[in-house]
């Protein structure tokens, strides 16, 4: 009976201890679960605590809204030489886009090879263009400018504006990583739905065609400086190495003393008979720095050329910072 009664009573005993085992457990996970959904209420909480304490003299963080750049008009007709066209100067540290022509300076028209600078831009961020040997070999077929007809290297195709390079460049890239890195930009219109450039009636050698050159890609001479100061601005998402490689290829040498140091690039095509020529980039003179377009177009006037538009934006710049 003795025996019985002690073993009943340690059967009871472990059941008793299961129970508070168990419970114990419930409540554990019961807490966990509790931590995880409450953690963000609870981190805010203490935020909030630590804000509305009188014993701290630092200030909350708070989101910071820049007030938008201003568009001032101006009449720089001199510089154009009375050609149809319109220029942009974006001053950021003025927070001012300062406008001639501002109908065409917002019409958005193909970009042609200033976009070399984005597709340079993606290939060496992501090291399709290498930073020792660049070199592509030439295909043997012999293109209309005779700079294209040879194995070339990356700089030499930038400054020469060789399509054929870039096209393989582009094609390396690919359509979804593009399509991906346009959207960051916020270049254009972002459209690259004809990725051939089948839309291209200039020309049908696929070597020297694409979405860039008279197709489905749009971008307005305000946009290209707005891309302009994403790449090359402070808050630029884009590696150091990556911007001085672009740096020394767009940096322009007939600059005729100027004060300022000019980097751009030109572009140039044609579509229903009327021309589009640009030269696009960034200028700095001491620890300023603006960003520029110039673009001449919707005219058939033969006088207007890449070169023009070179010339004018060199012109342009120089005075800007003059005064």
């Amino acid at each position: 009976m003795i025996r019985k009664f002690y073993f009943k009573i340690a059967m009871c005993c472990a059941m008793i201890w299961i129970l508070i085992l168990t419970g114990c457990s419930r409540d554990r996970t019961g807490a966990e679960k509790l931590t995880k959904l409450e953690y963000e209420e609870t981190e805010k909480s203490k935020t909030e605590i630590y804000i509305e304490s009188p014993e701290t003299d630092t200030e909350p963080e708070t989101d910071v809204f820049l007030p938008e750049p201003e568009l001032v008009e101006a009449d720089w007709s001199e510089y154009s030489d009375g050609l149809n066209g319109a220029a942009v100067i974006y001053d950021v540290s003025e927070l001012r886009y300062t406008v001639y022509n501002r109908e065409l300076a917002l019409t958005q028209s193909s970009p042609c090879s200033t976009f070399k600078i984005i597709s340079s831009l993606i290939a060496l961020e992501q090291r399709i263009i290498p930073s020792e040997d660049s070199t592509r070999t030439w295909s043997g077929e012999v293109f209309w400018n005779e700079k294209w007809n040879r194995d070339i290297d990356f700089e030499s195709s930038f400054r020469d504006s060789c399509v054929w390079y870039f096209r393989q460049v582009i094609d390396d890239i690919g359509q979804e990583r593009m399509q991906e890195e346009l959207y960051k930009l916020q270049y254009g219109n972002c459209d690259i739905s004809d990725w051939e450039g089948r839309l291209n009636t200039n020309n049908n050698n696929r070597a020297l065609t694409g979405f860039w050159i008279e197709s489905s890609l749009a971008i307005s001479p305000k946009e290209q400086t707005e891309v302009m100061e994403r790449i090359f601005g402070t808050d630029s998402v884009y590696s150091e190495e990556t911007q001085n490689r672009l740096r020394q290829v767009m940096l322009v040498t007939e600059q005729n003393q100027a004060s300022a140091s000019i980097y751009g690039k030109t572009g140039m095509g044609r579509a229903n008979g009327s021309i589009d020529a640009w030269f696009t980039g960034f200028a700095e003179h001491g620890e300023k720095k603006v960003y520029f377009c110039v673009y001449l177009g919707k005219s058939d006037d033969e006088n207007i050329s890449s070169t023009a538009a070179k010339k004018i934006a060199i012109r342009l710049v120089t005075d800007y910072f003059k005064n």
